[in-house]
């Protein structure tokens, strides 16, 4: 399906948890005129901690890559995961437009902000330790997703997200979220922007917050999610099984440039480049 715009949050490709496979196979089905990858594209810390690269992620990038050869204008806005990109930002590298932010014009005029989010997270700016303890954590509580799920699925049962349970049903957790949502909406005001897509938390949403539109791609770590923009400006949140079924689009993703993984590896390091300036996409 030809859609005008996709926003995509939070792949988290190197981390042995991301769902390559549902996102190959969901590509497969999508035109986009623009694709947006609004951060957490490659997982930079799990590659520093223990490099982990298998073909399906391979396959998503050459897919990517297609689309890229095809017409689509893809716009990477890194994140904190992918952060050893920011010093190359603002940059265009192999027609890939790089940046902290953008801002995407809707048909219909609207200007949405398109930022990942974890300038928003204090914990990010301030304490990073302390968020990079909760993100082991997280991959604790992914690992006995695993092992549930294998039982839920041998007994029938659909699959069940324990790590997503813990996240929105603690206190502090549902007023972090809360938090984040205001802080991001009162930032998208003061950039004169109508709405905002962004990531980060793994909560996808699309709601209004104090007047301005807010719009969270969600994640392809649990709840597989992406925003679409289709032709008549129509804005929709959908996950991985949209258009299921379809035949996918022919394409020749094996045309693409490979992904050299000691390459990959080079480039995972530390440090934070100064915010891009938004540039209208």
């Amino acid at each position: 399906m030809r859609v005008r715009s996709l926003f995509l949050s939070d792949l988290h490709l190197g981390c042995r948890f991301s769902r390559a496979e549902e996102l190959f196979q969901f590509l497969g089905r999508v035109e986009p005129d623009r694709l947006y990858l609004v951060g957490d594209i490659i997982d930079g810390w799990k590659l520093k901690r223990s490099f982990y690269w298998n073909d399906t992620s391979s396959f998503v990038v050459r897919r990517m890559l297609g689309m890229l050869k095809r017409g689509t204008r893809i716009f990477y806005a890194t994140g904190n995961h992918d952060e050893f990109l920011r010093p190359f930002a603002p940059q265009t590298l192999g027609g890939v437009e790089l940046a902290d932010m953008f801002i995407h014009e809707t048909i219909d005029g609207r200007r949405l902000l398109i930022i990942h989010g974890d300038f928003f997270d204090h914990l990010t700016k301030h304490a990073a330790w302390v968020y990079h303890l909760g993100d082991r954590a997280y991959t604790a509580a992914l690992h006995l997703n695993k092992w549930m799920n294998l039982a839920r699925r041998s007994l029938g049962y659909p699959y069940w997200s324990f790590s997503s349970l813990l996240k929105t049903k603690v206190k502090r957790a549902v007023n972090f979220i809360n938090d984040f949502e205001h802080f991001v909406a009162r930032y998208t005001k003061k950039k004169d922007c109508a709405g905002v897509v962004c990531g980060h938390i793994h909560v996808p949403a699309i709601r209004q917050i104090d007047g301005v539109d807010y719009y969270n791609c969600g994640d392809w770590m649990e709840h597989c999610t992406a925003l679409v923009e289709h032709i008549d400006g129509r804005i929709e949140l959908v996950n991985h099984t949209w258009l299921e079924g379809q035949p996918a689009i022919s394409d020749r993703d094996a045309e693409a440039d490979t992904l050299v993984e000691p390459a990959l590896a080079a480039l995972v390091a530390t440090g934070f480049g100064p915010l891009s300036e938004p540039r209208v996409a």
